[in-house]
């Protein structure tokens, strides 16, 4: 059973990674876009509440998300082989509310996949993908805050959990490869 946080920055490759890993390994595959979508589209109270916040152009509050969470992996698990979470935790109080979380749903030996890569490399592919909002300007305020925001996090997961630093650069194949005999490897 792999339960797995894959961590990196805008860019980086997480998304991809992240359904390549889920295919292959039978794996859930939770992206906090999509399932953010899922609830706000459903109007569930926490897609109400969410809806509500996300319209004043606010970020939606850590407790909202971690609700998310637990409520994806309770009604998905069924019939997968574990699970990777895609985009979540970003800030390190939702990485200690998401470990509370997993004690509470008896889930231990998390593997966490860090993704990493140059910061010119991100913007080199960022602005390839061509989307208005990716200028280098705001690529690079992206990156500075998510550097800002995730560095306690990712220390936080070097001293309490199993990670693997895979090198972002290079093609998907050679990349998912590399991703998925580290975890082989480690069953």
């Amino acid at each position: 059973m792999h339960q797995i946080i894959i961590f990196g920055p805008p860019g980086v490759g997480k998304g991809t990674q992240s359904e390549l890993i889920a295919r292959n390994l039978n794996l859930f595959h939770f992206s906090t876009g999509e399932f953010l979508r899922k609830e706000i589209d459903g109007h569930t109270e926490l897609g109400i509440q969410a809806k509500q916040i996300v319209e004043k152009g606010s970020l939606v509050p850590d407790e909202i998300m971690i609700e998310i969470v637990c409520k994806a992996l309770k009604e998905n698990l069924e019939g997968k082989e574990g699970f990777i979470l895609d985009g979540f935790p970003r800030t390190y109080e939702q990485a200690i509310a998401l470990d509370k979380i997993f004690e509470k749903m008896g889930i231990k030996d998390i593997e966490v996949v860090y993704l990493k890569t140059t910061d010119d490399e991100i913007v080199d592919r960022l602005l390839k993908r061509g989307r208005v909002d990716d200028t280098e300007v705001i690529v690079r305020k992206r990156l500075k805050i998510y550097s800002e925001a995730t560095s306690r996090v990712l220390d936080y997961y070097k001293n309490n959990k199993r990670i693997f630093e895979v090198n972002g650069l290079g093609e998907i194949e050679e990349i998912n490869g590399k991703i998925l005999n580290l975890l082989q490897n480690m069953e």
